[in-house]
């Protein structure tokens, strides 16, 4: 397993889930329920801010983050997994376990994987013309998104592939622009 899936809690917890997946050959089912999960989050901000909150217990936590599951039809071994991050008070680490997760997989399949920041969330239609694009700049092979709304950035993309970081924002075109107009003054 690679060095980055395996650091912080995020990449242990999501380290254990890759290796239970992969020994109960539900791989693909673990990869679609947490993709599904990161769906709900992205789309609730009630959701969102269930699991973050330091407020709330981790019982009524927990029981929440269940009744939000089985009403998605997430099951077995997903289920169980979120159920004990939020027991174990770690529900705030989800998003970064989930990442973390699809990230490990994509990278033991040969996948290059793409964080992707939209300030809207993209239709599948983008989401694909993004992946063709993405497969032409990287030189063919499978493409994986990981895809993240951000209204910060107020418009355009930012996609991070390994180091590379391609950034056409609105945010930092307004800032380059701040820059330069500085430089005339």
């Amino acid at each position: 397993m690679s060095t980055s899936a395996t650091t912080g809690v995020a990449g242990r917890y999501a380290s254990a889930l890759l290796e239970l997946a992969d020994n109960a050959k539900a791989l693909d089912q673990v990869a679609q329920d947490l993709d599904t999960f990161r769906k709900l989050l992205a789309e609730s901000p009630d959701l969102s801010r269930l699991i973050a909150s330091p407020v709330i217990g981790r019982d009524l936590q927990g029981k929440a983050l269940l009744a939000v599951l089985d009403a998605a039809g997430i099951t077995g071994l997903t289920r169980n997994f979120i159920g004990t991050v939020a027991h174990n008070g770690r529900a705030r680490e989800l998003p970064a376990m989930t990442s973390a997760y699809l990230r490990e997989l994509a990278r033991r399949r040969g996948e290059t994987s793409a964080v992707v920041t939209s300030a809207v969330p993209l239709t599948p239609q983008q989401m694909q013309q993004l992946t063709d694009a993405l497969r032409q700049v990287l030189g063919g092979g499978k493409v994986s998104l990981d895809a993240h709304v951000n209204p910060d950035i107020l418009g355009g993309l930012v996609v991070k592939v390994g180091s590379r970081l391609f950034d056409s924002s609105i945010r930092s075109k307004l800032q380059r622009l701040q820059l330069a107009m500085k430089g005339v003054a």
